[in-house]
């Protein structure tokens, strides 16, 4: 069961961070194109800025849920060297907690309002604006993913000598 747990994990970051990668490559091609069309070419794109703008929000809730995957996100473990072992413990469960419960909420809002702007177009690209809004619901679902999986995998805790800081 742990080994299907696993292979699910891997493949799925693997498949986010692929995505993830192509969103920010086409951002990035869509912005450079639109400043060539605007400014060498001078007929600027309609749906270049769109584009980017769609991707780089896709992006960063994609990007966030590969973070938080890794262990990559800005904390402060000030409170942990005041507090015991043991302590130490609750500390780390409320605050999975609390993270589970601000990315349940934001999944919550984020869908309900992609529902809300479906019949909303983005006049430049054709599309129903909620293509976009449906990030932040997909992104914060990941992201619970990801803190449960590194929840899961249980890393060693990281020893601050309280000598360097």
């Amino acid at each position: 069961m742990k080994a299907l747990l696993f292979m699910l994990d891997k493949g799925v970051f693997r498949l986010v961070s692929w995505v993830t990668q192509l969103l920010l490559l086409s951002a990035v091609a869509a912005a450079f194109y639109q400043v060539v069309a605007r400014f060498v070419l001078q007929s600027p794109a309609d749906w270049s800025e769109a584009w980017s703008r769609a991707a780089l929000i896709w992006t960063v809730m994609l990007g966030l849920c590969l973070a938080l995957r890794q262990g990559a996100m800005l904390s402060v473990d000030v409170v942990r060297l005041w507090v015991g072992t043991r302590t130490q413990h609750w500390l780390d469960v409320a605050v999975l907690l609390s993270c589970l419960g601000f990315f349940g909420l934001l999944a919550w809002l984020g869908g309900q309002m992609a529902w809300r702007v479906r019949f909303q177009t983005m006049p430049s690209l054709e599309w129903s604006i909620s293509w976009v809004y449906i990030a932040i619901p997909i992104g914060a679902v990941l992201a619970m993913l990801g803190l449960l999986a590194r929840w899961m995998e249980k890393p060693p805790a990281a020893v601050v000598d309280a000598t360097q800081l």
